[in-house]
């Protein structure tokens, strides 16, 4: 038999797994991030069903479900009490841990395709410092210097503001980083770190003056926390996030093109300062509004993309809806951590993130440093 009727046969009889470990090999991922996406769903409704379980009270996954599907009786298997808690703190707590860890990891991946490299990061490069700092403007100056903004947007303020400071912060980091089409990885580190510095220091300033109540406000900025989670933030964040993640999936062709560098990308058609834009305002829109509801949360936007690309490439077809799955799965996890870890305190979440991300940021350096210019 010829050697190519021998190949043939032998890929049709090869069982499945090993096909995959080839095509792996091999380059093409296509099916092993269908198989991934499929897994992460999976995982993501487990975890969130866990997260409504996980507490002091005690309501089984069971009555849960039943009572959250309207089954006739299910409301006897559980309290009141039990149906407050899972209505108004754990349900909040994981629809808005979905959300928040869907957008940085998101942002994560679009940054990193933008920027053409694996270090960019909406936190590592000050770009939530600069939502943070749109934000508590508006918590202790708001009603001073921005009663037109709460006027026009109610509750939606506070989510905007973090947008805006979000969205010039990102615009600086990119004109200071870029030259002549090509972004610099040590300058747009450093770049993020003074940018950083800057909105943290300005930051103190309005922590400083202001008062007891606002402090009280403030308290979850520094390390990022779910615990005031409710259907009132979640509702003020919500359209911006969904509306920003429904976007991005006609970024992936053009990110794809950007790999082989803003030259290659034009001429194969892609509108490259349309999806510059498009690819900032969205991250901004994503981050801010994150930022706005949980506060300061490090190291899932560097974290979560790197993994996928590792496992399914850097296809962002695949990698943008696969990191938003991941990194909303690992944020509810992380929550869970946070409120049972150290019972009955909390941990900030943030602490969680930077225990996980910190090294593997510090193992990505060691790894690429000899082409990443560092």
């Amino acid at each position: 038999m010829p050697r190519s009727e021998m190949a043939a046969g032998d890929g049709q009889s090869r069982p499945f797994a090993a096909r995959l470990k080839s095509e792996w090999l091999q380059g093409d991922r296509s099916r092993l991030a269908r198989l991934v996406i499929l897994a992460l769903i999976l995982a993501a409704a487990a975890m969130f069903a866990a997260s409504i379980m996980t507490g002091a009270a005690d309501a089984s996954l069971g009555n849960v479900l039943r009572w959250l599907f309207g089954v006739d009786g299910a409301e006897q298997a559980l309290s009141v009490r039990d149906r407050i808690i899972i209505l108004d703190i754990r349900l909040p707590r994981a629809v808005m841990g979905l959300l928040v860890g869907a957008s940085l990891a998101v942002s994560g991946a679009i940054m990193q395709g933008l920027f053409r490299n694996p270090l960019a990061d909406p936190a590592l490069v000050g770009i939530s410092s600069g939502a943070s700092l749109g934000a508590v403007l508006t918590i202790v100056l708001g009603s001073s210097l921005f009663g037109t903004l709460f006027a026009v947007f109610g509750f939606y303020a506070l989510p905007v503001a973090a947008f805006l400071g979000c969205l010039v912060t990102t615009l600086l980091l990119y004109r200071i980083a870029t030259r002549s089409g090509q972004t610099s990885v040590a300058t747009m580190l450093l770049a993020g770190i003074a940018l950083a510095a800057l909105a943290n220091a300005v930051t103190g300033v309005l922590i400083f003056v202001a008062d007891d109540k606002q402090l009280r406000d403030l308290t979850f900025w520094g390390l990022g926390s779910l615990a005031g989670a409710n259907w009132t933030k979640i509702l003020s964040a919500a359209p911006i996030i969904l509306v920003s993640l429904a976007v991005v999936p006609f970024l992936a062709r053009g990110l794809n093109a950007l790999t082989l560098g803003e030259a290659a990308a034009f001429h194969m058609g892609i509108p490259v300062q349309r999806l510059k834009n498009i690819a900032i305002i969205s991250v901004a829109a994503l981050t801010g509004a994150s930022v706005a509801v949980s506060g300061g949360i490090g190291f899932v936007g560097i974290v979560v993309p790197h993994v996928l690309r590792l496992i399914i490439g850097p296809d962002h077809r695949y990698l943008l809806p696969a990191s938003a799955l991941l990194g909303g799965t690992l944020l509810i996890f992380a929550d869970m951590v946070a409120r049972t870890i150290v019972p009955p305190a909390e941990l900030p979440i943030g602490i969680i993130t930077a225990f996980v991300g910190a090294p593997f940021f510090l193992w990505i350096l060691l790894r690429g440093r000899s082409h990443l210019g560092l």
